[in-house]
C-alpha cells in the first residue's frame, strides 16, 4: 500500500524580520544634521541674551564701590596751526569720559566726537593750543573720575596736508621703497641660471635666511606697534595674522598639490609656484611695511630724505633674489617675471597710501602678522630644496647661506633710518 507523503508547510525563517511601524516612524522622524549642529546653538544665544536682558542675575552687586577700570589708548596725534587732533580708543570694559586736556600744565579748552567711549569706542579730541614748532609737550587727558592719559610730543612740527599731492608722494615712496628694489633684486636672473647646483642650493640658503630674517622682523615690527594699544588683543593680532597666512598658504598649497597628484604620488612643488609662494609672502610683508611707513609719514614723524630711501632701497633688492633663485633651472617668460615683481613690490604702494589716508595701529599689527606667517611658511617650504646628494639639508655650504642671509638683511636694515 502507498502512503502519501504529506506536503510540507513553508514555514517563515526565525532571522527574517519585518520593520515594525515604530522603526519606521523613527526613520521619518529623523532630523538633519545641520539641524542638531544649530540647536546647540540657537540655545546658547537665547540663554545670553535673557542673561544680558536681566542683567546678569545675582551678580549686580559684585560691582558696586568698586572704581570702574579706565583703559584709554592714544593711536594718533595730527598737529595743525594752533590744533592739537588726537584720536583715542577705550581699552577697557567700563565707558570713559574725557573730562579735561591738560598740554604741558596749561588746560586747554577742546572739542571730542564722543562724550562717552563705550568699550572699544574712539573719538577724536580737537585742542585748542598755540604750539611752537620743535619744541615738546605732554598731552595729559584726565577722565571723568581722576585717571589720567598722557601722551608725548618729542617735537611739535605741523602734520602733512592729506591731499592729492600728498597721497600721490606716497604712491611714489611705495614704489621707491617696494617695485624697484625687488625689480633690482631680480637682475640676478642670469647669474643664477649659470651657477652650478651646488651655488644655487647656497643661494637657496641665503634665500632662506631672508626670509627667516623677515619673518622675526615683521613679528618684532608688530609687537612694536601695539606696545601700548591693548584695544584688539595687542600682541595676540600679530600671532593671528601670523597663523592665518601660514595656514592660509598651507591650504592652498595642499590644494594644488592634490590637483597634481599622479600614480606615483604627489608631485613635487614646482618652482613657478615656489616662486608665486614666495612673491605673495614678500607682498604681505611689504604691504604691512607700507602701511606703517605711511602712517609715519602723515603724522610727521618721519623725515623725507634720501638716506630712506637709499636703505630701504638697499634692504629690500635682496627680495627679488629670494624671488628668482628657485627658477635657476627654468625660463620663465618677462611676463611671469614681472607679474612676480609687482606681487611682491606693488602692496607697498598701497600700504603707504591707506596707511597715510586712515592709521589703526592693530590692523598695521595684523597685516605685518600676515606677512610674517608668509613668509616664513615659504621658508619652510624651501628646506627640501637644500638637499644635496647625501640627502642632508644642513651642509657647511646652506648653513654659510643661511647665516650670510641673515647678516645681509640685518646689515642692510641698518641703513634705514627711522
Amino acid at each position: 500500500m502507498t502512503r502519501t507523503q504529506p506536503t510540507p508547510r513553508t514555514t517563515r525563517s526565525a532571522t527574517t524580520r519585518f520593520p515594525s511601524s515604530g522603526s519606521t516612524a523613527g526613520a521619518r522622524r529623523r532630523k538633519p544634521r545641520w539641524l542638531l549642529g544649530l540647536a546647540p546653538l540657537t540655545l546658547i544665544a537665547v540663554l545670553l541674551g535673557l542673561f544680558s536682558l536681566l542683567n546678569g542675575p545675582g551678580l549686580a552687586s559684585l560691582g558696586q564701590g568698586v572704581p570702574p577700570k579706565e583703559e584709554v589708548a592714544v593711536e594718533n596725534i595730527r598737529l595743525s596751526p594752533g590744533q592739537i587732533e588726537l584720536t583715542v580708543r577705550n581699552e577697557g570694559p567700563d565707558p570713559v569720559s574725557i573730562a579735561q586736556v591738560n598740554v604741558s600744565d596749561y588746560y586747554a579748552a577742546f572739542t571730542q566726537t564722543a562724550p562717552t567711549m563705550a568699550p572699544m569706542q574712539s573719538s577724536t579730541l580737537t585742542v585748542s593750543y598755540h604750539w611752537v614748532d620743535g619744541d615738546p609737550y605732554e598731552v595729559a587727558l584726565v577722565t571723568s573720575v581722576g585717571g589720567k592719559i598722557t601722551a608725548v610730543i618729542d617735537a611739535a612740527a605741523p602734520s602733512p596736508e592729506r591731499d592729492g599731492s600728498f597721497f600721490g608722494l606716497m604712491g611714489l615712496l611705495g614704489i621707491y621703497v617696494g617695485v624697484i628694489p625687488v625689480a633690482l633684486g631680480m637682475l640676478w636672473m642670469p647669474f643664477i641660471r649659470r651657477s652650478s647646483a651646488a651655488w644655487v642650493r647656497g643661494l637657496l640658503g641665503v634665500t632662506v635666511g631672508l626670509l627667516a630674517f623677515l619673518t622675526f622682523d615683521a613679528t618684532l615690527e608688530g609687537f612694536e606697534l601695539v606696545t601700548d594699544n591693548h584695544a584688539f588683543g595687542g600682541t595676540l593680532v600679530v600671532i593671528l595674522g601670523a597663523l592665518a597666512a601660514y595656514l592660509a598658504l598651507e591650504a592652498v598649497d595642499a590644494w594644488m598639490r592634490r590637483r597634481r597628484e599622479h600614480g606615483n604620488g604627489p608631485a613635487a612643488l614646482p618652482p613657478n609656484r615656489l616662486a608665486l609662494l614666495i612673491a605673495v609672502g614678500i607682498g604681505l610683508h611689504n604691504l604691512g611695511e607700507g602701511l606703517a611707513i605711511g602712517s609715519a609719514y602723515a603724522v610727521g614723524s618721519l623725515a623725507l630724505g634720501a638716506s630712506l630711501i637709499v636703505g630701504f632701497a638697499i634692504h629690500n633688492t635682496t627680495e627679488g633674489l629670494a624671488i628668482v633663485t628657485p627658477l635657476a633651472r627654468t625660463r620663465p617668460s618677462m611676463v611671469r617675471l614681472v607679474l612676480l615683481g609687482l606681487i611682491a613690490g606693488a602692496p607697498a604702494v598701497l600700504g603707504a597710501v591707506f596707511g597715510a589716508a586712515s592709521y589703526q595701529p592693530s590692523l598695521s599689527a595684523f597685516l605685518l602678522g600676515l606677512g610674517a606667517g608668509a613668509v616664513g611658511q615659504v621658508a619652510v617650504k624651501l628646506l627640501p630644496l637644500l638637499k644635496d646628494n647625501s640627502g642632508r639639508i644642513i651642509t657647511p655650504l646652506t648653513a654659510g647661506g643661511i647665516l650670510a642671509g641673515i647678516a645681509v638683511m640685518f646689515g642692510t636694515g641698518l641703513l634705514v633710518v627711522a
